[in-house]
């Protein structure tokens, strides 16, 4: 009985380090699309990189910050660390 709830959890933390993994996937791609819409608008208004900048340093950090929730939120479902390797 232990060695299934023993895999089941081995399971559960794989699928959660895969889901946060996904997150450089989309850190990645985020980047690009507001960086690419940064300098379609620089070359609309005629503007130096200011919004190619700021897009790309917007995009960072909202996926940084969303990164760090469901970090937490996967932390806080897998427990303590000790327990997590035993």
């Amino acid at each position: 009985m232990e060695n299934r709830e023993t895999r089941k959890n081995d399971l559960g933390n794989l699928n959660e380090l895969i889901m946060l993994s996904a997150w450089g996937a989309v850190l990645v791609i985020a980047s690009f699309l507001f960086l690419f819409a940064g300098v379609k608008m620089d070359a609309l208004l005629g503007t130096g990189p200011f919004f190619m900048l700021g897009m790309l340093i917007l995009a960072v950090f909202l996926i940084m910050g969303r990164l760090y929730i469901e970090f937490k939120k996967t932390s806080d479902r897998m427990g303590p660390v000790k327990r997590r390797h035993v």
